[in-house]
């Protein structure tokens, strides 16, 4: 397995593949993720689903050089996946998927939680109310300073930072979305966590900007982490 201990590889497929693929993908998954796919409503949903844990299985039989139809997840009381890897404690590989419209990132990393969160930018003719009922009165104050021209762009770094952040802590329910801050600006950090004043020199923030039209964010527990793109 590569070394991962001070790097977090940051890997990006688009979702858009031909039946053909997608039934080699199909038979790929386990039966709890094929349950999950004929669950979606809408075709291209259940297609997108189904390409996104292909590559999720692909991309980690990589490093684990093992079989990606083999690989067994478990999932924690909020339903954050993880490897189940018996005999292998010591090489525990952390990871985390976020997938939107036609484009999915899968974050890869070893030792500490990770998370990271993609989003399609588009127009929100309510952002407004979304933000007061979202973002803490931190994050809203800090909304309302960005121009115009540019607040659609903030509304979506402040959502992906706060989300990739849930995602990585593995209990995103247990905290509430207006119970932490993070910053909007060039330079992402945890500002503010309710009950762990020492959270912001725990965590890193990172903006990504994965393809035209999307905006990421990446969550890291700790420092001197170098982020690659694969």
């Amino acid at each position: 397995m590569e070394n991962l201990d001070n790097e977090v590889h940051v890997w990006r497929s688009a979702l858009d593949w031909s039946p053909a693929t997608l039934d080699e993908a199909m038979a790929l998954l386990a039966d709890d993720e094929v349950a999950r796919a004929r669950r979606y409503q809408f075709p291209r949903d259940r297609r997108r689903f189904v390409a996104a844990r292909a590559f999720l299985r692909r991309t980690l039989a990589g490093y684990l050089a093992a079989d990606p139809a083999q690989l067994t997840f478990t999932y924690g009381e909020f339903g954050k996946p993880e490897l189940l890897l018996p005999g292998l404690a010591t090489r525990t590989v952390e990871f985390n998927l976020s997938h939107a419209g036609d484009l999915a990132l899968l974050a890869i990393t070893r030792g500490r939680r990770v998370g990271v969160d993609v989003e399609r930018v588009e127009h929100l003719p309510d952002l407004p109310a979304v933000a007061q009922r979202f973002f803490s009165s931190r994050e809203n104050a800090a909304l309302n300073e960005i121009p115009a021209a540019q607040k659609v762009f903030g509304f979506y770094c402040c959502w992906t930072r706060k989300e990739a952040f849930l995602k990585a802590l593995g209990d995103g329910l247990a905290h509430a979305l207006d119970a932490f801050d993070v910053s909007l600006d060039d330079a992402p950090r945890v500002l503010r966590v309710h009950d762990d004043p020492d959270a912001g020199s725990k965590w890193t923030l990172c903006h990504l900007d994965p393809e035209p039209g999307y905006v990421a964010a990446l969550a890291l527990e700790g420092h001197s982490c170098q982020v690659i793109w694969q």
